[in-house]
C-alpha cells in the first residue's frame, strides 16, 4: 500500500485533514484594491510571518464593494481558515460577521481601518498625528491657503487624516476653508479631479495635502496642466510612500506608513490570538514618519498675494525663436 501511495506522488488534502481537526492551517486576508501600490507590501508582511509558522494564505480582493466584501467572507468561512485578516471596505457588517467566524474558532484581526463597533484586535497607523506633523510642517514655512484631498470619509483613515489636518490648522489659528476640503476615491484620477477644481479657485491653495499618494500622483499631474509648478507654485504633500514617491519629479514629500510591518504585526497579532483566547483584545498602532523631499517649499511671494486662476504668463508660448527656448524646455 504504502509503495503504492510513493508511485502515485500522493499529497494529503489539507481541507480533508483540516475537517477532521475541525481547523484547517488556511488564514484568510482581505484587501480593498489590490492595484494600490501600498497593498503588496501589507500582504508580504502577513504572509512571511504566516509561512514561518506552517500557515498559509488565501488572498481575496474586494475593489471597496461590500458586497463583494461579505461574499468573500461567506465562501472563506467554508474553508474553515485559522483565521481571518481584513482591510474593511467600509464600516459595514463586518462585527457581525466577524463574531460567527470566533463562534466557529477563528480569530479575526481588522488592519489599516476599523468597522462600526469593532472591539477585537487591531492593527492601525497614527493617522491623526502623520497628518498634523505633516500640515504643521507646511505651516512651518509660512503656507496659510492649504487644501485637503481627503480619501472617502467613510473610512475611518480618511477620517483621522483628516483629523490631524484640521487639529494643524486649528493649532496655527488658521481659519479651515471649507471648500478647500474634498473628497475622492483614494485613487490618482480622482486626485487629479479634485486638483483642477482647487486649482481653478481664488484665492488658489499654495499647499495641498493629498489623503494618500496615488491622490498625490493625480494632484501633480493636475498642477503641471495648469501649468504651475511644484513647488515654486503649489506644494504637495502625500501619505504612504509608495516606492515611486522618491522618483518623482519633484519627489513627492509623503508620510510614511510601514505597510510590511502592519501586515507582519497583524499575522503575529492573529497566532497570537489562537494560542490565547482568553487574552482581551489588542489595539497596535504604529508609527508614521516624515519623508521630507522636494514637492514642498515657502509659499511664493506671487502665490502668496494674488494666487493663481490661469496659466501664468510665463508659460506661454513664445512668439517667435528664442535663445532660452531649448534651455526651457529642458527644466
Amino acid at each position: 500500500m504504502l509503495d503504492a501511495v510513493a508511485a502515485m506522488d500522493y499529497q494529503p488534502s489539507q481541507l480533508a485533514r483540516g475537517l477532521r481537526r475541525v481547523k484547517t492551517n488556511m488564514i484568510g486576508m482581505i484587501i480593498p484594491d489590490i492595484t494600490n501600490p501600498f497593498f503588496p507590501a501589507v500582504v508580504r508582511g502577513a504572509e512571511d510571518v504566516a509561512f514561518a509558522n506552517g500557515q498559509r494564505l488565501i488572498l481575496c480582493n474586494t475593489d471597496n464593494d461590500h458586497q463583494k466584501e461579505i461574499a468573500h467572507l461567506n465562501e472563506l468561512r467554508t474553508y474553515l481558515p485559522l483565521g481571518l485578516i481584513v482591510i474593511p471596505s467600509d464600516f459595514s457588517e463586518l462585527t457581525e460577521q466577524a463574531d460567527s467566524y470566533r463562534k466557529a474558532g477563528a480569530a479575526v484581526v481588522c488592519i489599516d481601518r476599523k468597522p462600526r463597533d469593532w472591539v477585537g484586535d487591531t492593527v492601525t497607523v497614527a493617522n491623526v498625528s502623520g497628518a498634523y506633523h505633516a500640515v504643521q510642517h507646511l505651516v512651518s514655512l509660512g503656507h496659510t491657503r492649504i487644501a485637503m484631498i481627503s480619501g472617502p470619509l467613510h473610512l475611518t483613515n480618511a477620517q483621522d487624516r483628516l483629523r490631524g489636518f484640521r487639529k494643524a490648522l486649528k493649532a496655527a489659528r488658521i481659519a479651515i476653508q471649507s471648500d478647500y476640503v474634498k473628497e475622492v476615491a483614494f485613487s490618482k484620477a480622482e486626485g487629479h479631479s479634485a486638483a483642477i477644481n482647487l486649482l481653478r479657485m481664488s484665492p488658489t491653495p499654495t499647499a495641498i495635502f493629498a489623503g494618500n499618494d496615488l491622490i498625490a500622483l493625480g494632484v501633480l499631474q493636475a498642477i503641471r496642466e495648469r501649468g504651475l509648478r511644484c513647488p515654486q507654485d503649489v506644494s504637495l504633500v502625500g501619505f504612504d510612500d509608495l516606492d515611486i514617491a522618491s522618483m518623482t519629479n519633484p519627489p513627492l514629500f509623503t508620510v510614511y506608513q510601514p505597510g510590511y510591518e502592519l501586515g507582519a504585526t497583524a499575522m503575529r497579532l492573529l497566532l497570537d490570538r489562537v494560542a490565547n483566547w482568553a487574552a482581551p483584545p489588542r489595539q497596535v498602532v504604529l508609527h508614521t514618519e516624515l519623508r521630507v523631499r522636494e514637492s514642498v517649499a515657502p509659499p511664493s511671494a506671487q502665490a502668496t498675494s494674488h494666487g493663481f486662476t490661469s496659466i501664468p504668463k510665463r508659460m506661454s508660448k513664445p512668439k517667435g525663436p528664442s535663445p532660452t527656448t531649448a534651455s526651457s524646455r529642458k527644466k
